[in-house]
């Protein structure tokens, strides 16, 4: 999937998915808020982006 660089990125308008994000906040450990991190920064990612695809994946596996 293309990480959208190089795309002018417009208020409201989706770059990547079918829909914008909208601010969540889940409720997670110190723990896998920290193994969330590093794995993110190891892929490049933000934790958000990491989060979204790691969902994305496993909804697409049903």
């Amino acid at each position: 999937m293309s990480t959208g660089k190089g795309k002018k990125r417009m208020k409201n308008q989706p770059v990547l998915y079918e829909g914008i994000k909208k601010k969540r906040n889940p409720l997670i450990t110190d723990y896998a808020w920290h193994g969330m991190q590093e794995k993110a920064i190891k892929a490049g990612l933000s934790a958000s982006e990491y989060l979204e695809r790691l969902i994305r994946k496993d909804l697409d596996a049903e």
